[in-house]
């Protein structure tokens, strides 16, 4: 039973939705389990998500679902949590591709095992054509490492007398990030009571609005998310003017 999808008016939906992914660890602690269980229970979140916002008729949705800097957690966590997105990915590759939704994948993905960019690779080939939902996984992802590499490939073509410095705006920086063909986010959620971005999408949030809940994500639902779009609707975008 929803008690926020009657209040949302479908003709003002945020075309794009970034959520960060908080709480997992936290949420099996209360429980007395591993940090493991939640990430596994966050499967499910991830699941009730993305068909929710595939059937409110959401375009973007990026998860923020491994950042560069978790590859210095506990070698046992970055593997489990490797084998649950490898696990997920291929049982998942069916479901998204009846239900006509796009897989992409951001981030440094060159340093993802074998196995791991493989699968995603498949995943993404086999619903390349999808013209619904489009679901952005971040991994490996670090919003500094993107601006970073940028900055270098800017100067290569500079260098190569490619462009000019004077052809450096923010349109030309805009096309050099990993988010190049994805619109800026116009809603970023984070879970479980943090209050911050955590290198995330920098660049590309600087007139998103910001909405932070104290729900941990294993527990975050279909009427967590439509919540969270009937508040943004109630505020004003005024983009810096």
């Amino acid at each position: 039973m929803s008690t926020y999808t009657e209040k949302i008016d479908k003709t003002r939906l945020p075309r794009h939705i970034a959520i960060i992914m908080d709480g997992n660890g936290r949420w099996a602690k209360e429980r007395g389990y591993d940090r493991i269980f939640g990430h596994q229970n966050g499967v499910t979140s991830v699941r009730e998500v993305t068909e929710a916002a595939a059937e409110i008729g959401i375009e973007y949705l990026t998860l923020y679902t491994f950042s560069t800097e978790n590859w210095s957690r506990p070698q046992s966590e970055v593997d489990a949590l490797m084998e649950i997105l490898i696990d997920t990915i291929e049982k998942e590759t069916p479901t998204l591709h009846k239900n006509n939704v796009q897989l992409m994948a951001i981030g440094d993905l060159s340093r993802l095992p074998n196995n791991a960019a493989e699968k995603l690779q498949r995943c993404i080939k086999t619903t390349s054509k999808n013209t619904g939902l489009a679901l952005v996984l971040a991994l490996s992802y670090s919003s500094r490492w993107e601006i970073t590499n940028a900055v270098k490939e800017i100067c290569k073509e500079v260098q190569a007398g490619k462009i000019k410095i004077e052809d450096i705006n923010d349109g030309l920086i805009s096309n050099h990030l990993t988010t190049k063909n994805i619109p800026d986010p116009d809603l970023m959620i984070r879970t479980s009571g943090e209050e911050r971005i955590s290198n995330f999408l920098l660049w590309q949030l600087a007139y998103t609005e910001l909405y932070f809940t104290k729900t941990h994500w294993p527990a975050f639902r279909k009427d967590n998310l439509y919540q969270a779009i009937y508040e943004f609707q109630q505020r004003e975008r005024r983009f810096g003017k």
